[in-house]
C-alpha cells in the first residue's frame, strides 16, 4: 500500500526533472540501465513510470512490450537519474547499469570522429561509421567505377527532400533475373545497419572474380541495396541527436517530429505494438505510407514484386534473425522452407566467431508489432522476408564500437550468402 500511494507523487517529481528531448547530442552523465521485471507488480510499476516519463527505451521499443521477464534497456538522462534510481530501489526493483556515462560512450564509438580515410573514396574505410553525405558520395563513386556491375538510381525523395538512393548490383547477363532487396537504416540510430549494407557491396565487388558463390549470386540474381532507408533521421542522428529513431516529418498539432518507418506499412497498420501518439517512438503515422520514404519503397517493391524473391532488412540490436509474422502468432504457409533457411543462416553466421543468433517468427521471438516492412513484403508476395537484428545484446546497444564493424559484417555476410544460395535452389 505505501508504494502505491508513492507512485503518482514520485512520477510527478521525475517528470519535472526530465529535460527536453532535443538535447542536441549532450549526453554527459546520462546512463543506460537494464531492468528485468520479475513479477506482474514490477511490470506495472515500470510501464507506468516509463509511460509517464517518456524515457528513451532502447529495448523493447515501447513500454507496451514490457512483460514479466522482458530484458528492458532504458536511457536515463542525468537529471532523471537522481530521482529514478532511488525510486527503483524504493520499489525494490533490481537494475544494472550498462553504460555509466553515455557521453563518453558516444565519443568512444567513433574515436572522436577522426577522419581516418573517411573521405578518401579510393581508400574508403569500411571499418568506420560514415555520415549520409559520405555514403552518398561513395554510392556515386561506385556507380562511376563499376558500371558493369553497379547501377545507382533513386526511388523518390525523403520528407526533407533528400534523394532515396538504391544500388542495383549484378551482372547484366540477361534481361530478366530474380532479385533480392536489402535495406538498412530504417531506424536512424542503428548505425551498424548502413555499415553492413556498404560492407555487402564491397564484398560483392571485391570477390566477384575470385569467389564462385559470389559470382553465381551476381550472375543469376540482381541485388537492390538501399544503404540508408531513413535518410533524414540518419542525418539527424549524426548532427543533433545520436539516439533519434524515427523519420523527420512534422506534426503540427503535437510539435513532435517523425514516424516509426517500421510501423508505417499497410499491413495491420497501427494495431498491436504501434502507437497513435505522434511523440512516441513507435508512432505509426497519420495513415499507412504517410512517410514519403515508406511510400517510395513500397511503390518500388509493388512494381517489382514478381521479380523480387527475398526481402532482407537490417536492424540492431538483439542478435536475432526474424521472419513473419510480426503482427500475429500464426505460422506462415511456407514455414518449413523459411525456417530451414533461417536455421542454416544462423549456423553459418555462428561459424565465424561463435556468435549465437536466436531465430524464429518475429511475434514470438521478439514481440508483436504491426505495420512492419517485413510483414508487408511477405504479404505482397515476396516469399522470403527476413529482418536481422545485428550485434550486440545490450553491452554497447546502439553504440557498437567501430572495432566490431568488421566481425559483425563478416559473420552477417555468411548468413546473407547462405540465404541467397538457398533461394537459388528449388525451394519457394
Amino acid at each position: 500500500m505505501p508504494l502505491r500511494g508513492l507512485l503518482p507523487l514520485c512520477l510527478l517529481c521525475l517528470q519535472a526533472a526530465l529535460p527536453l528531448r532535443g538535447h542536441r547530442g549532450r549526453y554527459a552523465g546520462d546512463k543506460v540501465i537494464r531492468v528485468v521485471p520479475e513479477s506482474e507488480r514490477e511490470t506495472q510499476i515500470l510501464r507506468a513510470a516509463f509511460n509517464r516519463l517518456e524515457v528513451d527505451l532502447w529495448q523493447p521499443s515501447s513500454p507496451f512490450h514490457i512483460v514479466e521477464g522482458t530484458v528492458t534497456d532504458v536511457r536515463v538522462p542525468q537529471n532523471t537519474t537522481r530521482s529514478l534510481l532511488p525510486y527503483l530501489q524504493q520499489a525494490n526493483i533490481q537494475y544494472t547499469i550498462l553504460i555509466s556515462d553515455l557521453q563518453k560512450a558516444v565519443e568512444n564509438q567513433t574515436g572522436l570522429r577522426s577522419y581516418r580515410n573517411r573521405r578518401s573514396l579510393s581508400g574508403y574505410n569500411y571499418e568506420v561509421y560514415h555520415s549520409l553525405e559520405e555514403i552518398q558520395d561513395w554510392m556515386h563513386h561506385l556507380n562511376r567505377t563499376y558500371s558493369d556491375l553497379v547501377h545507382m538510381f533513386s526511388v523518390g525523395k525523403s520528407y526533407e527532400g533528400r534523394p532515396l538512393y538504391v544500388l542495383k548490383l549484378g551482372k547484366r547477363s540477361r534481361p530478366y533475373k530474380k532479385a533480392v532487396w536489402i535495406d538498412c537504416g530504417i531506424h536512424a540510430r542503428e548505425w551498424i545497419g548502413p555499415a553492413f549494407c556498404q560492407w555487402f557491396v564491397k564484398e560483392a565487388l571485391q570477390t566477384y572474380q575470385t569467389d564462385p558463390a559470389m559470382r553465381k549470386m551476381l550472375t543469376q540474381l540482381y541485388f537492390y541495396i538501399m544503404p540508408v532507408f531513413n535518410v533524414d533521421g540518419y542525418h539527424f542522428s549524426w548532427t543533433n541527436d545520436r539516439f533519434w529513431r524515427k523519420t523527420r516529418s512534422k506534426n503540427t498539432r503535437f510539435h513532435c517530429h517523425g514516424v516509426d518507418a517500421n510501423r508505417n506499412w499497410k499491413v495491420k497498420w497501427c494495431d498491436e505494438g504501434a502507437s497513435f501518439h505522434p511523440c512516441d517512438d513507435t508512432y505509426c503515422g497519420p495513415f499507412p505510407e504517410s512517410e514519403p520514404e515508406v511510400k517510395a519503397v513500397a511503390h518500388f517493391l509493388r512494381k517489382h514484386r514478381k521479380q523480387i524473391k527475398a526481402y532482407l532488412s537490417f536492424h540492431a540490436y538483439a542478435q536475432m534473425l526474424l521472419y513473419p509474422y510480426s503482427y500475429k502468432y500464426e505460422t506462415i504457409p511456407n514455414f518449413s522452407c523459411v525456417e530451414s533457411a533461417a536455421y542454416n543462416a544462423v549456423n553459418a553466421l555462428q561459424s565465424a566467431y561463435g556468435i549465437r543468433y536466436r531465430y524464429g517468427p518475429a511475434s514470438s521471438t521478439l514481440y508483436v508489432s504491426s505495420g512492419s516492412s517485413m510483414d508487408w513484403a511477405y504479404k505482397n508476395g515476396i516469399p522470403y522476408a527476413f529482418a536481422f537484428e545485428l550485434r550486440d545484446t545490450g553491452h554497447f546497444g546502439f553504440l557498437l564500437p567501430e572495432t566490431l564493424i568488421k566481425p559483425t559484417c563478416t559473420e552477417t555476410m555468411l548468413a546473407v550468402k547462405n540465404i541467397t544460395l538457398h533461394l537459388l535452389k528449388k525451394c519457394h
